[in-house]
């Protein structure tokens, strides 16, 4: 897919990752849809967007409520046009054990509500947004791409049950969608984040921040661009479907 005056849509589009994907597309031409909870943080990256040459509408939007989700992405086709990219990068964390014991007796559990809040965004999310977006782009005759970001935890973490869960279960739906939607020529592709230096990870303490590093054989965090780098290339590439890439410093081997 060429990116000049394509119009993408990226989840979680207001700070972070979102924010370097947006602004590395817009400099390949790309028009931009971001979603996000904070409308403030869209209305600063639209305006970086619009400083990087390329042009860039903001919604508030719960990924995880399909009304709101439906009404979305209907308005997105409805003032911007044909939407021809989407990257679910919305996500959160509510890590935890699964539980805590001690003198063999149970002193704590992880709570369904961490359990529910984590798979309603990171996984029920990513569905919400894939359906909706893939049913415009085959009513709409365009064969577009949908990018969704799992992690290397997907293999399981310590303490991110509920984390793990959503990002395998991401992996698993970007196969499958690559095998349904071939035949209306949209394209799936998932990526898979190690530690990346993003403004929230590098406001840790300077020596648990060295400790990470120590720990990743390329011996350094990831940078946000390069999460984009990959997002663009899946984007780019008409013969890639189906497949995650890892992009961690060789963190898993």
């Amino acid at each position: 897919m060429q990116l000049s005056n394509k119009l993408i849509m990226i989840t979680g589009g207001g700070q972070g990752l979102g924010r370097s994907m947006a602004l590395r597309l817009a400099e390949q031409g790309a028009r931009l849809a971001l979603v996000d909870m904070n409308a403030e943080h869209l209305a600063e990256t639209c305006s970086l967007v619009e400083q990087a040459g390329s042009s860039a509408m903001g919604y508030v939007c719960n990924v995880s409520d399909e009304a709101a989700v439906i009404q979305t992405v209907q308005d997105i086709a409805a003032q911007q046009g044909t939407i021809s990219g989407l990257v679910n990068n919305a996500g959160i964390t509510r890590d935890g054990l699964l539980l805590k014991a001690k003198d063999g007796k149970v002193t704590d559990k992880m709570g369904l509500d961490q359990w529910n809040s984590v798979i309603d965004v990171n996984l029920t999310g990513v569905f919400l947004c894939t359906r909706e977006v893939a049913a415009h782009m085959v009513e709409a005759g365009e064969k577009g791409c949908l990018i969704a970001i799992s992690s290397i935890s997907r293999h399981g973490n310590l303490g991110q049950t509920n984390y793990v869960a959503s990002k395998a279960g991401v992996a698993a739906m970007t196969v499958t969608w690559a095998k349904e939607l071939a035949r209306y020529g949209i394209r799936t592709g998932a990526i898979a984040p190690g530690f990346i230096g993003t403004d929230m990870v590098m406001s840790m303490r300077e020596d648990v921040l060295e400790k990470i590093a120590n720990g990743i054989p390329a011996k350094r965090l990831g940078q946000p661009d390069e999460i984009a780098h990959a997002v663009q290339f899946i984007l780019e590439n008409d013969y890639f479907s189906g497949r995650v890439i890892d992009v961690d410093g060789a963190l898993r081997i």
